[in-house]
């Protein structure tokens, strides 16, 4: 890790050990290749080789409305409160392939709030965000999105936000017509933008308590005063740094208000 930071200048070194060990282990299979030793020599030499393992280190796994119960509560306890700006920015950090940037933009839109949202969605990982730009998810995959929509009070059918063809499903592009997919690192990168609701929800638990304060840090900076940060399922803030810093909206559902 020290060896992919000192090349590529990603940093993975304050990442738990433990999903890092599982992440290369599975990539020296999926690549044929017998040892780690042999692992970073291809990926030092070859930067085309470092982009294939990119791909194992960022697992980008996602799904639409993933928690129901997180959207359900964001339409009732967030949604009303984001009514009161004249604009809203949102920042959905560690967006993989964009399931959940779709998922915020049709409920922004049901709730009448998508035209003036501006939404900022990022990642480290280059292809992970040309998915994401694309709005095209496997077809096979929709009719868990469909269930997961329902449940999270979905106003319309589902099926009204996408076109199926062949094996995939492709989403209105103009969901995502204002929104800016975008490189950022929660590990180097700082605060880019002044939000109302900062989504990151999967993500912290790949990193260790350092670098959990250094990503909660940069969401306290981005979010106005009283603005909403949503976690996932498995996240707390409850023993960070910044613990005091948060007041608890929704404690099951892991929405979080600032508090100064």
């Amino acid at each position: 890790m020290e060896a992919i930071y000192l090349r590529y200048s990603y940093d993975f070194r304050d990442y738990t050990g433990a999903s890092q060990k599982r992440r290369v282990a599975y990539a020296l299979g999926q690549l044929d290749l017998p040892s780690i030793s042999a692992l970073q020599e291809r990926v030092l030499r070859e930067p085309a080789m470092f982009a294939r393992l990119l791909q194992y280190l960022t697992v980008p796994v996602s799904e639409m409305f993933r928690d129901p119960a997180y959207f359900l509560a964001l339409r009732q306890q967030v949604v009303p409160h984001l009514h009161t700006y004249p604009s809203v920015t949102v920042w959905v950090a560690g967006c993989s392939t964009g399931e959940e940037v779709y998922s915020l933009a049709i409920l922004l839109r049901e709730e009448g709030l998508l035209e003036r949202t501006r939404i900022y969605a990022t990642d480290i990982n280059p292809e992970s965000l040309a998915q994401a730009r694309q709005g095209i998810f496997p077809l096979d995959a929709v009719r868990r999105y469909t269930a997961n929509y329902q449940r999270s009070g979905g106003k319309r059918a589902f099926s009204d936000y996408y076109t199926a063809a062949y094996d995939a499903a492709r989403f209105d592009p103009t969901l995502c017509a204002d929104v800016i997919f975008a490189d950022h690192s929660l590990a180097t990168d700082s605060v880019f933008a002044q939000t109302q609701l900062v989504s990151c929800r999967n993500v912290l638990i790949y990193f260790n308590r350092a670098l959990q304060d250094r990503a909660l840090g940069l969401f306290h900076e981005s979010l106005s005063y009283r603005g909403f940060l949503g976690l996932g399922s498995k996240e707390s803030i409850d023993f960070s740094n910044w613990s005091g810093h948060f007041d608890t909206l929704a404690r099951a559902e892991r929405i979080f208000r600032k508090a100064s």
